[in-house]
């Protein structure tokens, strides 16, 4: 008989969103008439704008001419989008990175899912939390972890805690680790990690032959001009780091997937005979043996997000989402939470400052305002007692939201 990969019984309760899904499923099933307001998955609202769309319908025209008609296009993506990439979101900012360092792919969800398929079994990884939960959930499916503690934490995991006291930005482990996963502008917390500080961290890295999985999913969201938006603004990055970027939340591509992955081709790790091998190789044995691409429609509307008129588009749509943020700040700022986040990054994390519960609170918001948020322990022990609320609403959801939540009952 087959036999199942029993590390997935460690996995506890559901994936966090479907979970909250679930809840405000069953909730409406209950009250058909609810008027749901939901932040708490951090899907977008705003559609895909003009100037992209006219080039996703040019590409689809492509595809109905024998001329310009496209089949299999190279796994690692074409060259005129990973050009693009280089160029505006890497050399403009004085990172030496190249087009054929970079692998474009459908979401960012997959490829930090799966980037551990070339480390061996025996590293030793660390994360943040509280933390996006596909770090810790894909690491127990492939037997990365011993058994759940039961207190939230997994053995044979690395926990970084980030919380108010620390500013949000884990301490440099006093042990030796082999990985890191490192998520700057933050989700769930929504804070950000200046220069100095992810500093501190390369020079770990380069000192302990640590390498760190830089998840930078919502760069586009800082505006503050003294908070790196790559970890390779960062001197000797390049012998360390990978990582991770989406054009789901900077441009709308949720529903369309599209993102990349950056591997420089100095970046090496060490052997089980004990010599230095590039990482640049693996990947891309396991990126064109296990991914087909990205289609070439996605790929052309994801290159015009580079162009004049696509960063005036793409700029405006942030900007909304940020107006968002904004309101939610101040909005829960006024309602006595204690509230951090939402200035450089699309989420706001809170503490309802009245000792409450993560899942109390969903449940307190979703029966009695008909509001959705993400629970805070959903990523990770260290986020019990916080709340995540998502930016990504509608300008009138928003407004409607916090009214509500200004005549709730405490």
């Amino acid at each position: 008989m087959a036999q199942i990969n029993d590390n997935y019984f460690k996995l506890q309760a559901g994936y966090l969103f479907p979970e909250i899904g679930r809840r405000v499923r069953e909730f409406q099933k209950e009250h058909p008439q609810a008027d749901i307001i939901k932040m708490g998955i951090g899907d977008v609202t705003q559609p895909l704008t003009p100037f992209i769309i006219r080039a996703f319908h040019e590409g689809v025209e492509e595809m109905s001419k024998i001329e310009t008609f496209k089949g299999y296009g190279p796994e690692q993506g074409y060259d005129f989008l990973r050009e693009a990439i280089a160029k505006n979101d890497y050399q403009n900012r004085g990172a030496d990175i190249h087009a054929d360092e970079i692998f474009v792919s459908d979401g960012s969800k997959c490829d930090t899912g799966n980037i551990l398929e070339i480390f061996g079994m025996n590293n030793v990884i660390a994360m943040q939390d509280p933390v996006y939960p596909v770090y810790v959930d894909t690491s127990v499916m492939a037997g990365r972890t011993g058994e759940y503690l039961g207190n939230g934490y997994y053995d044979g995991l690395v926990y970084l805690p980030c919380n108010a006291e620390n500013g949000f930005i884990p301490e440099i482990p006093k042990k030796k680790v082999d990985i890191v996963f490192l998520c700057y502008p933050n989700n769930p917390t929504g804070t950000t990690a200046g220069k100095p500080e992810l500093k501190k961290w390369v020079d770990y890295a380069i000192k302990n032959k640590t390498i760190i999985l830089y998840d930078s999913a919502y760069e586009a969201y800082i505006s503050d001009p003294e908070i790196p938006h790559s970890i390779y603004e960062i001197e000797g990055a390049k012998k360390v780091a990978i990582e991770f970027r989406s054009f789901s939340k900077t441009a709308g591509f949720t529903g369309t997937r599209c993102a990349y992955t950056v591997i420089p081709k100095n970046l090496v790790a060490s052997s089980s005979d004990g010599s230095d091998k590039p990482l640049y190789p693996l990947w891309f044995r396991r990126h064109t043996t296990k991914f087909n691409g990205v289609s070439y429609p996605v790929q052309k509307a994801a290159a015009a997000i580079f162009t004049p008129e696509g960063k005036k588009e793409v700029r405006a749509t942030i900007n909304y989402y940020m107006n968002n943020a904004k309101i939610l700040r101040e909005s829960l700022a006024k309602l006595g939470f204690h509230v951090f986040g939402g200035v450089n990054a699309p989420y706001v994390w809170v503490n309802s400052g009245r000792q409450i519960k993560s899942w109390e609170l969903f449940d307190k918001l979703l029966h009695e305002a008909y509001v959705v948020g993400t629970p805070g322990s959903g990523f990770g022990p260290s986020g019990e007692g916080y709340f995540r609320f998502s930016s990504f609403a509608t300008h009138e959801s928003v407004l409607k939201a916090m009214e509500r939540l200004g005549n709730l009952k405490w």
